[in-house]
């Protein structure tokens, strides 16, 4: 099943105003078919010790719970 890009994109937007609002962004790098979202976090978020734990805890469970066809979330290298 693949990922349903426009629904990915509305949540990840919900997603970025809590983390715009601590001046923080996260970027869409890619989608693969079977499910793997590969995302960047930005400004803020870059550099916090606490940005692996928000992506693993936080954006990826909401984007497996709400975007079917998510299967995991992994940073950009």
């Amino acid at each position: 099943m693949s990922v349903n890009r426009e629904l990915l994109d509305s949540t990840l937007n919900v997603i970025r105003q809590s983390l715009q609002a601590d001046g923080g962004d996260v970027a869409l790098i890619d989608v693969t078919d079977d499910g793997v979202v590969t995302l960047e976090m930005q400004g803020a978020c870059a550099g916090c010790p606490l940005s692996s734990y928000d992506m693993s805890e936080g954006i990826e469970r909401i984007l497996v719970e709400h975007v079917p066809g998510v299967k995991k979330v992994q940073p950009a290298v």
